[in-house]
């Protein structure tokens, strides 16, 4: 089953390393993972995913917890939340096919951030599903390139992974 983790850590050299590391050495894949500074600049908040059983992923929490720079850790898959991705995605769009591409854009509520005469780039924000939807409307021949940001979530309501 995929598991959203979120890891609070303090922001220096080599957390993000030695974080990584630990799944390495013990034959964990990370799927997708984030980083960036939170509103303490001291702090970073580490967002993954991966594919583990329960058991691994409560071995998983355990070693991220034995880590100095981990400040905290949460699965948020077993807690109500948000997660979103970021996709731009280059498509092909000449002729009629330009009106047929801003039509599934505009209908999965996505966004034309550049514009040539044969192509479109197109940012869509959702879950994992809403952009896997958007590149099968789409079609994969249109599709020139796909960059995905990776999964990052958020606890619904007043619970935070805040200090």
């Amino acid at each position: 089953m995929q598991h959203l983790i979120s890891v609070l850590m303090e922001n220096e050299a080599g957390s993000l390393s030695r974080l990584v590391g630990l799944f390495s050495q013990r034959g964990y894949n990370i799927e997708t993972l984030n980083v960036a500074p939170t509103e303490d600049e001291t702090i970073s908040r580490l967002t993954l995913t991966t594919n583990a059983s329960a058991d691994k992923i409560e071995q998983i929490t355990k070693h991220l917890h034995k880590l100095i720079e981990v400040v905290k850790v949460i699965d948020l898959t077993d807690n109500a939340h948000v997660e979103r991705e970021l996709m731009l995605i280059k498509v092909r769009a000449t002729g009629s096919a330009r009106a047929e591409v801003k039509r599934s854009a505009d209908i999965f509520r996505a966004q034309i951030v550049d514009v040539t005469s044969s192509l479109y780039t197109i940012q869509i924000v959702g879950d994992e599903a809403k952009l896997d939807g958007f590149i099968e409307v789409i079609g994969r021949d249109r599709i020139l390139e796909v960059v995905r940001s990776g999964v990052i979530g958020i606890l619904r309501g007043e619970r935070t992974l805040s200090l």
